[in-house]
């Protein structure tokens, strides 16, 4: 009964802190909490809104094709470079509209986490594009719907210059090079000063996530790289107060955001937090978090977890609410199964499915595997529309286990 009282009462609180929302009401740290303008405590839940800028393998039915190069080299390889780009402009123009923003705000939610690729703003191909406006063009409607719906935004950078995670998280190439290249530290932070001037005087954004899952902890050397973690992340947020004063700034933990230990520094600025993950452990374990959010007398954010059952996702909400870090869950839409929203994979996406997986090692083993072109073609395109809103269902279990509501 205890749990349950904290947390109808943190849910309370962050209800009358949303409802109180105004064009001038931007969110900041207090202590180990976050604040609006009246100083109202503002506790974060919601969604992350993945696969949408950051396109994942696993979210295609693929295994080893499992990032977005990676990916769209096997959609040019099946049915050529226009039907690809055809393909991108479609996913990215159905995978998130005003409707879907409407609904994540009718659960109760207030927050959105949108991760999105650094080549976004480069002019560097992604997706079929090429110009660096890409991410306002994509992101700007967004946020606009958030602020008509009244939820708050997170940007996270999913995918950050050379890779920062040295896995299929990052759409690297096997290591993470933006800490070792001056020259992507460079990229890094001048992405991060445009978004940031671009944004410094809304206040829908919550805050700017700086990198996201750093450093993985399979790599050989992941305890040196460690050591170049907060140094990287604060010239990132020295970019950013080149131009803007006003947003929280969001330091991600190395190892999957799970290990703090990196950090010293701890109030290089007075208005940063950090984020931790969490997936797949004892749903009470997180006590680690905690420790080192009480140590450092700032917020932590559990930007992401997810991908379990119902009974988890309860115990974990309960855990987190009881222990004051905010959440926004992971995924909220997702073919098959696993997100709030879910859609289904079209006719004849098998023979997509068995090219990504087929040897495509040599022109002559692309041209023996590749299947009915037609028929791929065919797949791809029902696979855009099928991911709009209109054609999703809603899992109402997942949404109650995370203490939210059906609309």
């Amino acid at each position: 009964m205890k749990k349950l009282l904290l947390f109808t009462l943190v849910f309370g609180i962050a209800l009358i802190a949303s409802a109180e929302f105004e064009k001038n009401d931007f969110l900041r740290v207090s202590g180990k909490s976050i604040v609006n303008a009246a100083g109202q405590k503002f506790f974060i839940r919601g969604t992350n809104l993945g696969n949408w800028l950051n396109p994942e393998g696993y979210m295609f039915g693929f295994k080893n094709v499992n990032s977005a190069h990676f990916i769209d080299e096997a959609f040019r390889q099946l049915v050529g470079p226009e039907e690809t780009d055809n393909f991108w402009r479609d996913f990215k123009a159905n995978y998130v509209t005003e409707d879907d923003i409407r609904f994540i705000a009718a659960t109760g939610s207030n927050t959105v986490r949108i991760p999105f690729h650094y080549k976004l703003f480069t002019r560097e191909e992604y997706l079929g594009g090429y110009s660096a406006n890409d991410g306002f063009t994509l992101i700007d409607p967004v946020v606009a719907w958030c602020e008509k719906y009244n939820l708050r935004v997170v940007l996270d950078m999913h995918d950050c210059p050379g890779g920062q995670t040295g896995d299929n998280i990052d759409d690297s190439y096997g290591y993470p090079w933006l800490f070792t290249s001056e020259r992507e530290q460079r990229i890094y932070c001048e992405v991060w000063r445009r978004i940031a001037e671009h944004y410094a005087d809304n206040p829908v954004i919550l805050g700017y996530d700086l990198m996201n899952e750093p450093i993985s902890s399979r790599l050989k050397d992941k305890d040196w790289l460690n050591t170049k973690l907060e140094t990287v992340q604060k010239a990132a947020v020295a970019a950013i107060r080149t131009v803007d004063t006003k947003h929280i700034v969001i330091l991600a933990g190395a190892q999957w955001n799970s290990n703090f230990a990196p950090f010293t520094d701890w109030k290089f600025d007075s208005n940063m937090m950090y984020t931790c993950h969490r997936y797949w452990t004892d749903p009470k374990h997180i006590g680690d978090f905690v420790s080192f959010r009480d140590k450092t007398g700032l917020p932590m954010f559990m930007g992401e977890t997810g991908h379990n059952s119902y009974e988890w996702y309860k115990t974990f909400t309960e855990t987190m609410v009881a222990n004051d870090i905010g959440y926004t869950y992971w995924p909220f839409k997702k073919p098959a199964d696993g997100g709030w929203l879910s859609f289904d994979y079209p006719e004849d996406w098998d023979l997509v499915k068995n090219f990504a997986a087929a040897n495509r090692s040599s022109y002559a083993e692309i041209q023996k595997n590749r299947p009915d072109m037609k028929k791929a073609a065919r797949a791809l395109r029902q696979y855009a529309e099928n991911c709009k809103f209109t054609h999703c269902r809603v899992d109402g279990k997942y949404l109650e286990a995370v203490g939210l509501r059906k609309p």
